[in-house]
């Protein structure tokens, strides 16, 4: 299993409507907006590196997102 956070910086009052494209991407668990630096930190669980690219790939893909910070690990949970 593949366990990371993705830290989100999107375009001025788009943190919502980034939220809610995120939730309905496949092996998104936990979707957080927050404040300060990053406005959304995005929880990814997959079964293997292959499918965590993709989610990764199609979360740089949503309109509003201007940066992206990835933290990869291993879930045991």
């Amino acid at each position: 299993m593949i366990k990371g956070y993705m830290l989100v910086k999107t375009e001025p009052g788009k943190e919502y409507d980034v939220a809610l494209k995120l939730r309905s991407l496949p092996h998104v668990s936990d979707v957080t907006i927050t404040y300060g630096l990053w406005d959304i930190v995005v929880e990814i669980v997959a079964p293997h590196m292959v499918e965590f690219d993709k989610t990764v790939m199609k979360i740089r893909e949503i309109e509003g997102i201007e940066q992206t910070a990835t933290l990869l690990g291993h879930g045991d949970s």
